[in-house]
């Protein structure tokens, strides 16, 4: 199980700085109902990580992810694709950036976070989570590495549970100050959504770039071996 988590935790600390999800709590705890629709937001994400990885699981379960601990075939060729896609993604993504943070723009659905009624507020932490794509990818890379790797069943839903759980602690630390800071939480998250907002594209950029060539190799390495 340690090998397994050593290629999960990768997937699930980009997901976990992923800028987007972030920028959207912090702008859910700003309004009114911030307290309740925080809660929610991060529930329904919790939610979309684990249900998308349970789904990978299910599916390398009965589809012969390993056979004597060595990742399948299917495995290798999966990883190679989604390695092609993040490169892709991430090179677009970098072509893409705004030369001046500054004049960095944020997607005009978040600026109606003040009218989300909590349903929408927690279908929105889920369709962030499980069909966002940029955040799905990694997730079902995550789970083809734990349901390659021979585990009993009881560690691979272990595994997937601490996937879900790093992967979450970009949403838990707003979330954390919010509640426990007091006066000064404002402060601290409207500067945490400013370099996050100023910054997300560069960043993402070069996550899917170095995460896409680790796939490409571990795909490479399976299918040759």
């Amino acid at each position: 199980m340690g090998a397994v988590l050593g290629d999960v935790l990768g997937f699930a600390a980009a997901v976990a700085v992923s800028p987007l999800p972030i920028i959207a709590v912090i702008l859910i705890l700003a309004t009114p109902r911030g307290r309740l629709n925080g809660v929610l937001f991060t529930v329904g994400w919790i939610l979309g990580l684990a249900a998308l990885g349970a789904v990978m699981l299910a599916i390398a379960s009965p589809a012969g992810a390993s056979a004597h601990k060595h990742p399948a075939t299917w495995v290798g060729a999966l990883k190679l694709a989604l390695g092609v896609f993040l490169v892709s993604f991430g090179a677009r993504q970098w072509r893409r950036r705004p030369r001046d943070p500054s004049q960095a723009q944020l997607p005009k659905w978040m600026g109606a976070t003040d009218r989300l009624t909590p349903v929408k507020v927690f279908a929105l932490g889920l369709a962030l989570a499980a069909l966002n794509a940029k955040n799905a990818p990694l997730t079902i890379a995550a789970g083809a590495a734990i349901g390659s790797a021979g585990l009993p069943v009881g560690q691979q839903i272990a595994s997937l549970a601490i996937f879900v759980v790093i992967a979450t602690l970009g949403l838990l630390a707003p979330l954390a100050v919010f509640l426990l800071g007091g006066e000064r939480a404002k402060t601290t998250l409207g500067n945490w959504k400013e370099w996050a907002a100023q910054h997300s594209v560069a960043v993402m950029a070069i996550l899917f770039f170095v995460l896409g060539l680790k796939l490409l190799g571990d795909g490479i390495s399976i299918l040759t071996s």
